[in-house]
């Protein structure tokens, strides 16, 4: 006898991707054969939280089946929407303790401390290597001849001067007790990274160490967020610390850290931004979560009515990034770009999350929901923050003795209909922004070391902040040299990791297009704010040490390909064991060529012959 059609509850059979996914799962977390760190490298392979964006409703269309073949998903994954909306951390195994005969309780804490301790102990690594010898080469290298000075002249004053020519040579010669000139000086950057490299002087002096200080110390600390922000990415201490392993063992990072340039530190506040957003997904995500209605097995199911009419409410991570983002923006101006990115890829994670949480409209959710509070924790917060780091500048004089163009708008821009609207702070820096903008756009000037971006990531064509051909026996040139020494200081990326990441590359945007992996999309975003503005500008001057700002997510990148090459957990220990020994063997070798790259990362006098060895492309000379 049949069950009558009005009383028919229609049953939905998992599909084989959704079978697998759940297998995956109950493997990654129960298997007993399972090797250490297996569920923190599957997590970047096979987690159930890379199809974590797509509805339980959404029914694919036949073209994305017909892309299966290639990996695309065609189902989203069945059970609780909540490990979904926040999927729980991978529990490192235990079986390394036991297998080096770690007692069982100090394994358990060491398992519960590793999620703060194996990033500290990578940072750790990082800082030593940063700070040491930080003041050497004691001279002024290659852009710290505008930077170091124009910082402390921000730091004492609060505008740049113009310094006399032999400015470098008395500050190097005398500890930095020179005077500091009147003149105002026109500069075309920001002056939040002058403040940042200034800060640093005032605590240890007007010398090398001093105004390499500070970049040294967000460089390292640069690392400590990269570890925490791969750990919550990919919900795997191990990938994380990876990911801030190979950035610390990178060159241009490690120079770019020892040297007071204004790239560093704008990298600092764009990953600090972005480690900013990533924490507001998670805490907006718990919040819709807790909002959908549990069934009988206290398990938490797709729910319209929460989906689209949950209100997040207050977000301070997403004030923070907004914050972040004008410190970026008043470092160099590239990081407006970098904001309009972020903004972006934020409005989609909370496309995304109500769609899972079950939204039928999950768009005009946001549209309704979080849109308008998303612009205003963000664009406005970074206006504010930009112009606040000109306080300096809007605070000197107005006679001609304040900042540069500082008293233009009581002397040459009252001509205006709207000079009334506006304050003259307002309009004088307006002029200066719009001459600054102007210089950037038309500057063409050759340089010996100008690059073309197209060559940025395969480090084409590094630059070379110092060099010097110390004598045998003179300035740490070895007495057998034979002929004169190379001391150089190099901008050159680890050559093994940025090859690995051209290919890391492919892997992350083929894991975003054809298997809707939100982290895959979230690096690429990452990367493709950093590097793809600078193709807008192939006629301009620039350089290779560029490419600093997107250098964190490539690391991501490779941390991501590293894991998948070990593979998951459901794989053959024959399988398992080939992966793990592959993603080895490369990690190895970019700390390698770190090693042996390291003299010219530090200007170490080296002979001639050992530095032509280590000029691998004819166009690192």
């Amino acid at each position: 006898m049949g069950v009558p059609a009005s009383t028919r509850v229609p049953v939905t059979r998992p599909s084989s991707q959704e079978r697998t996914e759940a297998g995956h799962t109950a493997h990654a977390r129960d298997s007993p054969g399972a090797v250490p760190y297996d569920g923190a490298v599957t997590s970047t392979a096979s987690s159930t939280d890379t199809r974590q964006e797509q509805s339980p409703l959404e029914q694919r269309q036949t073209w994305q089946h017909r892309l299966r073949r290639f990996g695309h998903p065609t189902s989203a994954v069945r059970g609780d929407v909540r490990d979904r909306l926040v999927p729980p951390y991978t529990e490192p195994s235990g079986r390394l303790w036991k297998t080096l005969g770690v007692p069982p309780a100090l394994s358990g804490r060491l398992v519960r401390w590793s999620g703060w301790g194996g990033p500290l102990l990578v940072t750790l690594v990082a800082g030593v290597l940063r700070f040491w010898n930080l003041g050497h080469p004691k001279a002024v290298i290659f852009d710290e001849t505008y930077y170091a000075k124009d910082a402390w002249a921000l730091v004492h004053r609060g505008f740049e001067v113009n310094w006399d020519k032999e400015a470098n040579r008395l500050i190097l010669d005398s500890g930095g007790s020179v005077p500091i000139p009147a003149d105002a000086a026109y500069v075309v950057h920001p002056p939040v990274g002058k403040y940042v490299i200034g800060l640093g002087e005032l605590l240890f002096g007007f010398d090398p160490f001093g105004w390499r200080f500070m970049t040294a110390l967000l460089g390292t600390l640069s690392v400590l967020m990269l570890c925490r922000i791969g750990r919550r990415l990919f919900r795997s201490t191990f990938l994380g610390c990876l990911a801030g392993a190979l950035m610390a063992v990178d060159g241009l990072h490690f120079v770019m850290s020892r040297t007071a340039l204004l790239d560093g530190v704008l990298m600092f506040f764009v990953l600090a931004a972005f480690g900013c957003l990533l924490i507001d997904r998670d805490k907006a995500r718990a919040k819709l979560a807790a909002a959908l209605p549990v069934d009988a097995d206290g398990r938490a199911r797709p729910d319209v009515e929460a989906a689209e009419n949950t209100r997040i409410g207050f977000r301070p991570w997403r004030l923070a990034a907004g914050l972040m983002l004008g410190l970026a923006i008043g470092t160099k101006w590239n990081g407006l770009y970098i904001m309009a990115a972020f903004c972006v890829m934020s409005v989609l994670w909370d496309v995304g999350a109500r769609r899972v949480a079950g939204a039928v409209r999950p768009r005009l959710a946001v549209l309704k929901r979080d849109l308008g509070w998303a612009f205003l924790s963000t664009v406005p917060v970074a206006v504010v923050t930009y112009f606040a780091s000109w306080i300096g500048w809007i605070l000197s004089a107005t006679d001609g003795s304040g900042g540069y163009y500082r008293d233009w708008a009581t002397r040459d821009g009252r001509r205006s209909d709207w000079s009334w609207l506006f304050p003259d702070w307002w309009r004088s820096l307006w002029h200066y922004e719009n001459q600054v903008y102007e210089f950037h756009v038309g500057l063409s000037s050759p340089h010996t070391y100008e690059s073309n971006p197209w060559s940025w990531i395969v480090t084409g064509r590094p630059v070379s902040y110092f060099y010097e051909s110390p004598a045998p026996g003179v300035d740490g040139c070895p007495v057998d040299a034979g002929e004169k020494c190379a001391q150089e200081v190099l901008a050159l990326g680890t050559p093994m990791l940025w090859w690995v990441g051209c290919l890391a590359l492919l892997y992350v945007l083929w894991r975003w297009a054809f298997r809707r992996d939100w982290r895959a999309g979230a690096i690429a975003c990452g990367i493709a704010a950093g590097y793809a503005p600078w193709f807008l500008y192939q006629e301009r001057t620039i350089f290779y040490f560029y490419a600093i700002v997107f250098l964190p997510f490539l690391c991501l990148a490779v941390a991501m390909l590293l894991g998948a090459i070990v593979g998951p957990p459901r794989s053959t220990d024959t399988r398992r064991v080939a992966g793990a020994t592959a993603a080895g063997v490369l990690t190895l070798l970019i700390i390698w060529n770190f090693i042996y790259f390291w003299p010219i990362y530090t200007g170490t006098p080296i002979p001639i012959d050992d530095w032509r060895s280590r000029m691998w492309l004819d166009t690192w000379v």
